[in-house]
């Protein structure tokens, strides 16, 4: 058995970091196919590679869509893959605080459900919570949880003390977080900072 050249290890090292490379933009075409189609719109992405997408979720086989994943991946090669890469950690960031969030407000939600004594931990929070409109929601879940009737005031319930995590706003205060969280991630994927008044 020969050994290897100097050049020979280099072209091996160079035609492995391609491969791995191609794999990386293949798995970053991956997470394209994975975003909703508002999500998709917003990022500056060539129509080439969107319409590549597109045509990915169309298909049904697994061969087809194999095919064509090979295809988003050739094609994110032309393209710098770093704004891409900085708009899904934004969005993935952004979707794992909502994650975290739900799932605190269900919490309270679980043991304010379980004892009243909660609603004097969130009046000592949150001095301008409606403690009487809790306590009525309360009252009301466990009754609809005893005549297994539809789950009318859990959701409300739950509505009540999201709003009050936000700080007491009302649906459009989200909406301008939304907004806010939206110029941010503009700016990531057009690679400039946002603007001051957002």
């Amino acid at each position: 058995m020969r050994r290897l050249t100097e050049q020979e290890r280099a072209e091996r090292v160079s035609k492995t970091q391609r491969k791995r490379e191609m794999h990386d933009l293949q798995g970053l075409g991956e997470k394209l196919t994975q975003l909703s189609n508002e999500t998709l719109g917003r990022l500056v992405v060539p129509e080439s590679l969107r319409e590549a997408v597109a045509e990915f979720r169309r298909m049904t086989t697994r061969e087809a869509r194999r095919r064509q994943m090979q295809f988003i991946g050739r094609l994110m090669r032309g393209l710098d893959p770093e704004p891409i890469r900085e708009a899904l950690a934004v969005i993935e960031g952004r979707s794992a605080r909502e994650t975290a969030r739900q799932r605190r407000i269900e919490r309270l939600r679980a043991e304010l459900l379980e004892s009243e004594a909660a609603l004097a931990h969130i009046a000592a929070d949150c001095p301008d919570a409606d403690v009487h409109r809790l306590r009525q929601l309360r009252r009301t879940a466990l009754q609809e949880q005893q005549q297994r009737k539809p789950p009318r005031a859990f959701r409300e319930l739950f509505r009540a003390l999201r709003q009050l995590e936000a700080g007491g706003r009302a649906g459009p205060g989200e909406n301008e977080l939304a907004a806010a969280a939206d110029a941010g991630l503009a700016a990531v994927i057009e690679h400039r900072e946002p603007d001051s008044h957002v």
